[in-house]
């Protein structure tokens, strides 16, 4: 989460990629880089718009937010690292640019600025207004433990306890799901937006909730009983095996007697629990995958679960 967005100088990508090419209909796009500076064009052929790189949104998969004359856009063109280039924005597949201003990207809607920068970044958001100027890239203590800095001064002055920031580890697993969901969207926003179909499935703490496991107090099915949001995010299944057997068993283990009512082993398998329970989703347009927090038996052949 702390690079869940970078200062265009400080990004990778464009250090290993200083030039970056798309084309879209009568559309041709190039991010590139010289130096420290990165520059986003989009051309008809005939005229070229180019607009300097601020904002860099993601880790692997990235998006940009570029200012057009005041105005915050959506770039219309992603990085995508399963194709080790540019593509269309998820969700911006439908759109149909009429001219070369509409093609450079979408223009963000009201209270959209706000929330990107909010989720993206540290300090971005003071008495409910965007401030652009003083956001830092990436989640940092604050973002989530509000006062931590007071905290961390008044540590030194001796009232350490007296300004400890609340422990998130003692809220409710639905709690917890609803306040990483303020970030990762929660089961009431999915819902009422009416997003249906594999594009939910970016929406872990909604999947989660669907869960028949989840019964919102249970600390075992809680998000942070398998990330810890202080370190990199663990990318083999093994790891998580021992989180599902926190409650499940296995053929080769039995099912804890703390276990919830109706928990069973699992007759299969006995190691990667996740690559089974929780499969691999790709979004509609193929260039990203998500495992799908939906924890559930998966029957070959079976519709996608909303």
């Amino acid at each position: 989460m702390g690079r869940g967005m970078q200062w265009p100088q400080n990004n990778p990508l464009f250090k290993a990629h200083p030039a970056l090419k798309f084309t879209k209909g009568e559309y041709s796009y190039t991010v590139e880089t010289k130096g420290n500076q990165t520059t986003y064009s989009v051309t008809d052929g005939t005229r070229t718009i180019t607009l300097p790189v601020h904002w860099s949104f993601g880790k692997g998969a990235q998006t940009w937010v570029l200012d057009k004359n005041g105005e915050l856009l959506e770039s219309m063109v992603s990085y995508y690292p399963s194709i080790e280039g540019l593509d269309i924005t998820t969700g911006d597949e439908s759109l149909k640019p009429q001219n070369l201003d509409d093609a450079v990207g979408r223009k963000l809607r009201k209270g959209e600025p706000k929330d990107c920068f909010g989720c993206h970044a540290s300090n971005a958001v003071s008495d409910g207004k965007l401030n652009l100027q003083a956001l830092e890239p990436g989640v940092n203590c604050e973002h989530c433990h509000t006062g931590s800095i007071a905290h961390v001064v008044a540590a030194f002055q001796g009232q350490a306890y007296e300004t400890a920031p609340p422990d998130l580890r003692k809220l409710t697993s639905e709690d917890i799901s609803n306040f990483c969901g303020q970030c990762h969207r929660t089961w009431e926003t999915v819902v009422r937006s009416r997003w249906r179909g594999t594009i939910d499935v970016r929406f872990q703490p909604y999947r989660l909730a669907n869960s028949k496991c989840f019964n919102g107090t249970d600390p075992r099915i809680a998000c942070i009983a398998c990330h810890d949001p202080h370190k990199n995010l663990e990318t083999s299944a093994a790891y998580y095996d021992s989180k599902c057997l926190a409650c499940h068993g296995s053929k080769s283990s039995p099912v804890p007697k703390d276990a919830p009512s109706g928990a069973r082993a699992c007759p299969v398998g006995t190691e990667k629990c996740s690559d089974c329970h929780m499969p691999a989703v790709k979004l509609p347009n193929g260039l990203m995958t998500f495992h799908d927090h939906a924890i559930r038996v998966v029957t070959p052949g079976a519709p996608y679960p909303n």
